[in-house]
């Protein structure tokens, strides 16, 4: 029998949709594929080399010696080399060996679609079929409405290799175990969704998987694909959407990836001035080239697919929007209007999504862009890009500013807080705490608050329930929610000893609550993207370093009155201004005992005063704990 037998998975409309940027399901034919053909079991490989002079696989079961088994490229010109090796099945490790037609250049290449790659430092791919019997149908049906932009949201970034370690054995948690403690942590906490930081194969752990080699294969770090696979099933059956971070913005330079692949520029852009990142010492992605782009929608759609998952946080959005991005004069060439955008990334950002919603519309997708780009997250229809969703940088950076500050000098810093909702419903926002404010000498979160022990757990707390009380949904990085106190390390496991301590275990019991509290609270996720669900009560007291608000849902007996108070001195009698008559009630007081506040300042059963205040008809006074917030809504 032949060692490698002519047979195809793909018909011509295959081709005709690839070669034109409209193939969104690559993965069912490209890669490696578990067959029987003419009674004979084996796998099917297929390729895209179209600089190839000749294409072989080399793995275990040839002793890695080129030419034992080459393929067959294809006669209609699409670049596509395929054959069917008989006798090689689940499990068999193999590389594609690609001789050029440029100066007969050789590569040696894993997969670009392989379902599994071996463990790094090793680079192969493994021939591999995950078989998984998915149990959450329940969620899968019902998910549409908690993933829609009018539902709460609130997330928990996780970096899989640091967030917890089994002490005995020295290691971190496999995709098995964390379906277990992973998935109850969450649940317990309160969170509606988790968002995994790249879990997609690299081979180099300091880039905390965002430099990609194995794009449809999750990191074999923590298991095998089917494992990977019932971590997410978990995370549904027990009401928990999974969100995974996505990165088509660059690759690294490896010589088992995608650079240089065919002994051509195939993958990234030939010009060295829109192909080459000098950030990150990696390869942008030829968006302009129909292929590469069918390559990466495919892999958008691979994940939403094959691994339920409810979103992709897209990351750095903004370097591919620029063609000037981190570049100097002279390191970039403007487009063909004399502009800095980069029309072939927008192009396929906005197909992107298109194929996306079109495809899942009960999915999210998020992007994480610094700029002011116009209507990130405003439908392609409309001239947007289409994400669901865009990470609020500024707020991010001036909050952080802000509460960095002694509270003495905060009232001449009033707008560094009151700006953000200038331009909070030009987009729809998502409120990041992420990884990278946690490191490279930023501190921990809880490391940027001043003052002694008390004043920072206060600041903390008050920052975290300012940030759950804004529009816009919420994330939090892993360790922030009990109050890590060093900086991230991707190596070692969070501080959970710190757990010991009243003062930890009380912010943790806050972000427990307070998600409580925004999960139960229709006036908190309702209108959240909306000016119709925020009103300002006063943002003018400076001097006392006050802010009151309203936030606003379906119905206005449901909406919520929120004062914080910036400075550690407390506020008692301090009269707000409110639209109705009648009697408050308080709902959220960061300053009770459980949290490790002083609760010494609780608010009991408030009447409404037929008082004149603040431009409105009513008002009544309330006490603001000091370096607190507290949350009312009205009673009868």
């Amino acid at each position: 029998m032949a060692k490698v037998i002519p047979h195809s998975l793909f018909t011509d409309f295959d081709i005709d949709l690839f070669k034109g940027g409209k193939h969104y399901k690559l993965y069912e034919k490209f890669g490696s594929h578990i067959l029987t053909v003419d009674g004979v079991e084996g796998t099917y490989f297929a390729v895209w080399a179209p600089s190839a002079k000749a294409v072989s696989v080399i793995g275990d079961f040839n002793y890695w010696i080129e030419g034992e088994h080459p393929l067959n490229v294809r006669w209609d010109e699409s670049g596509i080399w395929e054959g069917f090796i008989p006798n090689v099945g689940k499990g068999s490790i193999y590389k594609y060996k690609i001789q050029s037609h440029h100066n007969d250049i050789k590569t040696e290449k894993a997969d670009p679609y392989a379902r599994r790659c071996e463990h790094p430092p090793k680079t192969a791919s493994i021939v591999w079929d995950s078989n998984h019997n998915w149990k959450d149908s329940k969620w899968m049906t019902s998910r549409k409405k908690h993933n829609a932009i009018d539902a709460p949201f609130s997330v928990y970034e996780v970096h899989l290799g640091s967030w917890k370690k089994h002490v005995e054995e020295g290691r971190f948690l496999s995709y098995e175990e964390m379906a277990d403690e992973l998935v109850n942590y969450v649940k317990d906490m309160n969170f509606t969704h988790v968002e995994f930081m790249p879990v997609m194969e690299y081979p180099y752990d300091p880039s905390w998987g965002y430099q990609l080699t194995g794009y449809f294969a999750p990191t074999s770090r923590f298991g095998y694909p089917e494992e990977f696979k019932l971590l997410v099933d978990a995370f549904h059956q027990n009401g928990i959407g999974v969100i995974l971070d996505w990165v088509p913005s660059h690759f690294p330079e490896d010589a088992h990836g995608l650079g240089f692949f065919d002994g051509s520029h195939l993958y990234e852009h030939p010009d060295k001035r829109k192909g080459y990142h000098p950030d990150w010492k990696s390869l942008i992605f030829n968006y302009g080239r129909n292929e590469v782009k069918s390559f990466l929608i495919s892999n958008a759609i691979f994940w939403l697919d094959q691994y339920h998952v409810d979103g992709l946080r897209v990351d750095a959005v903004a370097s591919m929007l620029f063609l000037d991005y981190s570049r100097d004069d002279g390191e970039w060439e403007p487009n063909q209007f004399g502009g800095r955008e980069n029309l072939e990334a927008i192009a396929f950002m906005k197909e992107m999504n298109e194929a996306v919603y079109s495809n899942f519309p009960d999915v999210q997708t998020i992007a994480e862009e610094s700029t002011s780009f116009p209507m990130v997250s405003k439908p392609t229809y409309l001239g947007g890009l289409g994400f669901g969703m865009k990470w609020m940088m500024g707020w991010m950076h001036d909050t952080l500013q802000y509460f960095a500050k002694e509270p003495i000098y905060r009232k001449h810093h009033q707008n560094d807080l009151t700006f953000s909702m200038t331009y909070a419903f030009t987009e729809n926002f998502m409120l990041p705490l992420s990884h990278d404010e946690v490191v490279y000498g930023k501190h921990s979160i809880l490391g940027r608050m001043p003052g002694d022990e008390w004043q920072g757990f206060a600041n903390l707390r008050l920052l975290y329930s300012y940030m759950f009380t804004h529009p816009g949904t919420n994330l939090l990085f892993q360790g922030a929610e009990f109050g890590q106190s060093e900086e991230w390390d991707f190596q070692n496991s969070l501080d959970w000893h710190l757990l010991e301590y009243d003062v930890h275990k009380g912010v943790q019991a806050l972000i427990r609550d307070l998600n409580k509290l925004y999960k139960t609270e229709p006036a908190l996720y309702e209108k959240q993207f909306s000016a119709d669900g925020f009103e300002w009560i006063d943002y003018n007291d400076a001097e006392n370093s006050v802010l009151v608000y309203i936030r606003k849902g379906k119905k206005p007996e449901e909406d919520i009155i929120v004062a914080c108070n910036m400075t550690p001195i407390p506020r008692d009698n301090y009269r707000i201004g409110l639209p109705q008559e009648g009697k408050l009630k308080e709902v959220f007081n960061s300053d009770l005992k459980k949290y490790a506040g002083t609760g010494d300042y609780k608010n009991k059963s408030i009447s409404i005063e037929n008082l004149e205040w603040q431009f409105r008809n009513f008002s009544a006074e309330i006490i603001i704990p000091p370096l607190g917030m507290v949350a009312f809504k009205y009673t009868k």
